[in-house]
């Protein structure tokens, strides 16, 4: 698994899938793979079989079925995770939908994992069973003070039952990381609970946001993917400096992938 690694890169010399080569358009055959992907899982999770080794594996499966379509993916700084026993609040900027389906692969196998997710992805059809399953803290984006007391009452007590939270505190997606629109939530989550913070830089926009449905844009496989982790951080007081470190560090990723 990929748990068990540092550095991953997909292999360059990988064989792409028959129609991905024949097809003009990557998505044309990324998205029939991913659909069988959650269609199969969804049944899974609606007979209540699909928990946390099912997730990381249809997790690397999506991952699979996008190195499938040409697309290459490098993550760094896997160990990380490893420095240390217990649960850690991941917080990450917000490009797109792959994020969401990547990072359980990554993740959950070394420290078991939920997201905070918007009330909308809990109640879509099929896909709806898949994210109820994981015990997700749910915010409804319509209330700011509600959404806070959500997060920090219920993200402390999953924390506090051993189960990391994966936070993106950009209000929606965004390919270009604006700093001033990335909130301190995830700092306050863990300084409330007494865990790390791990920052969590990365560039997915490869899997495009979609004219009409943001959640399926177009593939392109002339982008790299880049998932990097950086060192633990213990939240000191009200957690200016260590709010500074992630943003630094997510900063520093992005401008030296945005160079090549």
């Amino acid at each position: 698994m990929l748990a068990d690694k540092d550095i991953y890169i997909t292999d360059p010399q990988r064989p792409r899938s028959l129609f991905s080569r024949v097809l003009l358009s990557p998505k044309f055959t990324f998205y029939p793979q991913f659909f069988w992907i959650v269609w199969v899982n969804s049944r899974k999770a609606k007979r209540g079989l699909y928990g946390g080794k099912e997730w990381a594996g249809s997790s690397l499966d999506v991952m699979r079925a996008l190195e499938n379509v040409g697309v290459r993916v490098e993550i760094t700084g896997m160990h990380n995770m490893r420095k240390f026993d217990g649960p850690a609040v991941f917080i990450g900027n917000h490009m797109s939908t792959l994020e969401t389906m990547v990072l359980p692969c990554i993740i959950q196998p070394v420290k078991e994992s939920t997201f905070i997710v918007k009330k909308s992805l809990i109640t879509m059809p099929v896909f709806g069973h898949v994210m109820r399953s994981r015990d997700p803290i749910v915010v409804g984006r319509t209330n700011p003070r509600e959404d806070l007391k959500a997060v920090l009452e219920e993200g402390t007590k999953r924390l506090q039952n051993g189960r990391s939270v994966i936070v993106f505190p950009q209000s929606t997606r965004a390919v270009e990381f604006r700093p001033e629109e990335f909130n301190s939530l995830g700092i306050k989550l863990a300084a409330r609970a007494g865990v790390p913070v791990i920052p969590v830089a990365l560039k997915t926009d490869a899997w495009g946001i979609g004219k009409h449905i943001k959640e399926f844009g177009p593939i392109d496989n002339r982008q790299t993917v880049h998932f990097a982790f950086g060192e633990p951080l213990k939240v000191e007081g009200r957690g200016a400096k260590e709010h500074e470190l992630v943003i630094r560090f997510i900063r520093e990723k992005l401008d030296g992938w945005n160079k090549f």
